[in-house]
């Protein structure tokens, strides 16, 4: 969100506000609520800790105005009542947001010391270019972009198009990375061996739930699909008979 650094600071509250009005959460996480609907059984509340800011006949009025009679919930954190709705209307997005103030050419050094000291927030000016390379680098580091390289057996890396996973988009596992690639590549999934900062030893052979870091390097392994007669796809035995005896005699050569 691009603001100017010489107008009020109540700017990023009203956009803010705005946001949110149509479903967006800047800067924040989903709330740690399940939640489940039912056709019976009624109404089920459960938490993992006390809640300070809700209670039960709270929670069933907001219930009540959603038409909602059966239904599970289990609170594991200490969230509000806005939290519960937007639990319950399901169509929110938690996004990262980045304030960047322009003009700061145009402000004292307190006012820039100010601006620096906000969370989430970084001075710019773009007319001087000034801490332009600043913000690319506050972009990078906010967006966690973890970029891996795939590798054929017996071939050098691929560094030229690298699978680009997040935490946020299916994660930063194997497994998130075998289904960006193929759908079916989890199934056929054998083992992988990964070279870089998330491997312990060079190569280093895991499994599934390993997390990936940036920049590594990823060779996968995968195992032999049986067929229906219970063979692979490659025969590892001839059709022939076992005993001679039961081969069929070849006539003999002419002279």
């Amino acid at each position: 969100m691009v603001l100017d650094a010489t107008k009020p600071w109540y700017h990023k509250e009203i956009l803010t506000r705005e946001l949110e009005s149509v479903g967006m959460r800047l800067n924040r996480s989903p709330p740690n609520i399940y939640f489940k609907k039912k056709k019976t059984g009624g109404v089920s509340i459960n938490s993992t800790l006390p809640l300070t800011k809700l209670d039960d006949k709270l929670i069933q009025r907001v219930l009540q105005e959603y038409k909602i009679h059966n239904c599970e919930l289990l609170f594991k954190e200490d969230c509000s009542v806005d939290d519960l709705i937007d639990v319950i209307e399901g169509n929110r997005r938690y996004v990262k947001c980045l304030y960047v103030y322009n003009k700061v050419d145009m402000c004292s050094m307190e006012e820039v010391d100010e601006v620096a000291r906000r969370p989430n927030s970084i001075p710019i000016s773009c007319s001087l270019k000034l801490n332009m390379d600043g913000l690319l680098e506050r972009i990078w580091e906010m967006m966690a972009l973890v970029r891996v390289y795939t590798k054929k057996v017996g071939h050098k890396p691929d560094f030229s198009e690298p699978v680009v996973l997040t935490s946020d988009r299916g994660g930063t596992t194997m497994e998130a990375m075998c289904k960006q690639i193929h759908h079916q590549l989890v199934r056929e999934f054998k083992y992988a061996l990964v070279w870089g900062l998330s491997a312990k030893h060079s190569p280093q052979r895991t499994g599934l739930v390993h997390q990936l870091s940036d920049e590594d390097v990823v060779q996968i392994v995968k195992s032999k699909i049986k067929a229906e007669d219970g063979r692979g796809r490659f025969k590892t035995t001839s059709d022939k008979p076992l005993r001679i005896a039961d081969r069929e005699k070849k006539p003999a050569l002419k002279t």
